[in-house]
Parts: C-alpha cells; structure tokens; sequence
C-alpha cells in the first residue's frame, strides 16, 4: 500500500483485509485501527445484505473496545467488496463527451473548432433533456485492490484510465423510482475501469461495434477502494471531487456535478431493467481528462495516483503483463 494511509469521511468506514497471516477479512475502519468483524459476517458483501440493521450495529461497534483490532498500516488493503454484478455508466459527464463529440466533427465532419463545440453542447443539453443513460456489464473478475499492480496486456497499446465514483447497492430493488432510489445506496467507494482504446472496436466485426469484454475486463483492469464509506457520511455525492495523477500529472479533476445523469437516474434506468441487489456496484462514469484526450496512455513503469473526496485514496504501478505470451 501506499506510505501514507488512506483517510475516509465519517466516523467509519468498511474494507477487506488481510493481515501476514491467515486470509481476508472483513473489517470496520476507524481513523488508523481495523476491527476485524469476522466473528459477525463473513464478507462485506455479507454486510450490505441488511444494510440497513448492519450500520446501527457498526455505529455501535465503532465506540467498542472488544474485538480484534489491528493498526491499518499493518495490513494489506484489498479491494472493499466482491460485488454480485458490476453496471458501468458510459459517457455520463458533459464536458468528457462534448471533447469527444467535437472532436469526432472536426476530423470527420469538417467542422470547425467553434462549430463542432457548438453542436456538441447542443447534443448534450438534449441528451440530459430527453435521452436515458448508457449503461453496459463489467467483470469482477477485473477487480484488483487500490494499491496493487496493475498489469497491461501486450494486445494492445493505448491502454487508458478512467477514474470514476462507484456506489453500492444496499437494498434489493425492480423498477426503482427515481424519488426513492437513493435509499437503495448502501456506500460508496472508487473505481478506475481502465480501458485499453485501440482494442474496443473489432476491425473484423465492424458492424457489430465496440468489444467491451477484451477492451475493459483484463485481469487488475479495475483497482477498487480502498473503503466502503457509508452513503450517511458523504452528504452530497453530486459534489465530490475526482482526481487523478499520471506519473505526478493531474490528468483528471473534475466535480461530479458534470454528471448528465445523475445517482438517481442512474438507478432507475438500471433497476428497469435488472434487479439490483445489496453489494452491487454501480459506476457512475469519467470524468474529461483522460488519456486519449492528453494523448498519452499508460507503460509499464506509470503510475497512477487517484482519490475522490472523502473515500480514499488508490496508488497503482502499471507492469507488463508476465502471463502475455
């Protein structure tokens, strides 16, 4: 993990564990001190499963000396929840798709700079008018923990970060209306859904479009954490800060207020569709700044360093993937 230990908002936080000896576990974080929660659920997933009696319980035993405690800096953080399904927003902040949208006019439409930007603005004020949010599937088998390696495929080259606010699901939910979704958010925490950009369309299947699989669900493709911070202690989600570093450069930094579909929206839009169930993560969308837009994208030796307000922090190395062939 990273030299300086990660902060989080409130009085507590939740994260998985796992100490020199014995494997992962559950724990309530408190400043620097973990109580490992174990002898009440197995997982933190376990936890969100009655979020809403857990988090009396938890307030409870953050004021109780009994238990096992440990120092955080002694244990390896690993990423907070093993979700029951990953749902991931595209193209959900105005300025990142107006960048992209005037892009796209001026190399194939010709437009100049002021009309293409223009015309993109015009597109997103109807959008968030009238249109729904894109949402598609990630794997949590591309979860890695926020201080762990991240490993880059040799297929491939312009493999990218995409630093995002992730919320978890804390109740069971069809057909949520937009007024009653956030009750349904059990926390929050972060996520970077790495996206390798020269392999998302399929030059042989170009009808078929974008392959979100092979370009977004490689192995450590998803550094997640470092905590759960409840949704009680992060008063307003749609104002939080993303930021990310790319070998000490600010590459993103922006406030989720850009978001053009916001937390409740998002959730109705997914629930009409799936069932959402406690421990489910829903990715909310990145913010402009990455690396397509700077021109630059992720080797091995990079490193990445992101935080959002009040969750935490990650610290994450890029290496060549040793089981390429």
């Amino acid at each position: 993990m990273s030299d300086a230990l990660p902060t989080h908002a409130g009085p507590f936080a939740l994260g998985t564990f796992a100490a020199s000896t014995g494997g992962p576990f559950p724990g309530l974080v408190t400043g620097r001190r973990v109580r490992d929660l174990s002898d009440r659920w197995g997982t933190v997933r376990a936890v969100t499963e009655t979020w809403d009696a857990s988090l009396a319980r938890l307030t409870g035993l953050a004021h109780d000396p009994g238990g096992t405690w440990h120092e955080l800096g002694a244990l390896r953080i690993l990423a907070p929840i093993e979700p029951g399904q990953i749902l991931q927003s595209g193209a959900n902040y105005r300025r990142h798709v107006v960048d992209l949208v005037a892009a796209e006019r001026e190399s194939v439409h010709g437009a100049t700079p002021l009309e293409a930007r223009a015309d993109a603005i015009r597109m997103m004020d109807e959008r968030a008018r009238s249109g729904v949010p894109y949402i598609f599937l990630g794997s949590p088998r591309a979860i890695c923990a926020p201080y762990d390696d991240v490993m880059l495929p040799s297929l491939g080259e312009q493999h990218d970060w995409e630093l995002e606010l992730a919320l978890v699901i804390g109740r069971e939910g069809r057909h949520i209306h937009r007024e009653d979704a956030m009750s349904y958010v059990a926390g929050y925490t972060i996520c970077n859904d790495i996206t390798t950009r020269d392999r998302l369309y399929r030059p042989d299947l170009k009808a078929i479009g974008t392959d979100w699989f092979t370009a977004k669900n490689a192995d450590t493709f998803l550094p997640t954490g470092p905590f759960l911070v409840p949704a009680a202690f992060v008063p307003d989600p749609s104002d939080v800060r993303i930021t990310l570093r790319h070998n000490g450069v600010v590459r993103q930094d922006e406030s989720t207020k850009d978001m053009i579909f916001d937390i409740a929206r998002l959730i109705e839009y997914a629930s009409s569709t799936t069932t959402l169930r406690p421990g489910d993560l829903l990715l909310t969308g990145s913010p402009a700044g990455n690396g397509a837009h700077w021109g630059t994208f992720l080797a091995p030796g990079d490193v990445m360093e992101a935080e959002i307000t009040g969750l935490g922090t990650q610290r994450n190395a890029c290496v060549a993937d040793p089981h390429t062939l």
